[in-house]
């Protein structure tokens, strides 16, 4: 045989060394999944209960004219906002992500101002032929999921997508609900998109394209159409609009905190599979060299127990000397 005892021994042991990474890595993922999507389920009646704010809001206040509508029919600037991992052994979730990313921006003109939320992501879309602007930092925990949607939420202020409109009446446009049509109308970004993985019947993740801004008449339309669940109808005071700007703030903050966590959890859902991969893999191969090394033991006890015998029947059939 190729190998003998000794280069076995250290192998059966680094490969248990090995394992037991594996199973820690294994176990921690599974222990982060749950706290995703504790997170996850959490955020669903808030968020149900944003839109119904939004819903009443949007009732009170008067649809914009044609107009509005009309002034955005010219190609800008596209953000992107893209989720991915800081760490490897994820399997195919980076790569699966920049394919998705390619291929929903094939059909977006203009020019694409691209956010990666991730060291991995970012170096992927950079080979993959995107400018990456800015590249943030994953949270390692849920709490810190807030300070990095904050971020997010001050890189968009900073390119003019989710500015805060005037209180001033004379910087609103007769026809238009002044909150929504500042926030429609962007500075420098014409649109924005958040890419990032959730969870999917099919599988453990998939990716997930949304998008965030602008807050369109098919938004609003949307959110009109959502009836109230009891008779009891709200009233909004004192100030509708100055309610509204609250609301859509709390909208943009809820569905970036939604996709971080949804990507969280699918990255650590990818490593768990990776993992429960190779601790498959490292247990065949535990197996394989356990069984060689058996195998060449024995060898081994059978050669010294032949030469014993060989040596025995060697010394019955010598002549006696006188």
């Amino acid at each position: 045989m190729s190998d003998t005892a000794v280069s076995l021994q250290r192998k059966i042991v680094s490969a248990g060394d090995l394992h037991s990474v594996v199973r820690t890595m294994k176990a921690m993922a599974a222990s982060s999944i749950t706290q995703y999507e504790k997170a996850m389920h959490s955020l669903d009646a808030y968020y149900d209960t944003v839109q119904r704010g939004l819903s009443v809001c949007l009732k009170q206040i008067p649809a914009p004219d044609a107009a509005l509508a009309s002034s955005r029919k010219t190609a800008g600037v596209t953000g992107v906002v893209v989720f991915g991992s800081d760490q490897g052994l994820v399997g195919q979730f980076n790569d699966e992500m920049v394919r998705f990313v390619l291929a929903t921006l094939a059909s977006q003109s203009g020019v694409k101002k691209v956010w990666a939320i991730g060291e991995r992501i970012a170096s992927r879309l950079s080979a993959a032929g995107l400018e990456v602007g800015a590249s943030l930092v994953l949270p390692r925990s849920i709490r810190a999921v807030a300070p990095l949607v904050g971020q997010i939420l001050i890189e968009l202020e900073a390119h003019g997508a989710a500015r805060a409109p005037s209180d001033q009446p004379g910087d609103q446009e007769p026809g238009a609900w002044s909150p929504l049509a500042a926030v429609a109308r962007t500075a420098a970004l014409e649109q924005v998109f958040i890419f990032y993985h959730g969870a999917d019947a099919g599988s453990q993740y998939a990716p997930v394209c949304q998008r965030l801004l602008p807050l369109d008449a098919a938004w609003r339309d949307a959110l009109v159409a959502l009836p109230w669940p009891n008779r009891n109808l709200p009233e909004v005071m004192p100030s509708p609009e100055r309610t509204l700007r609250g609301f859509i703030h709390e909208y943009l903050f809820v569905s970036l905190y939604r996709a971080c966590a949804a990507s969280l959890a699918s990255e650590n859902a990818s490593r768990l599979a990776a993992m429960q991969r190779a601790e498959k893999n490292i247990e065949e191969r535990l197996e394989d060299l356990n069984r060689t090394f058996q195998q060449l033991r024995q060898g081994r006890i059978d050669e010294e127990l032949f030469d014993v015998i060989a040596g025995f029947d060697a010394l019955s059939v010598a002549p006696r000397t006188p």
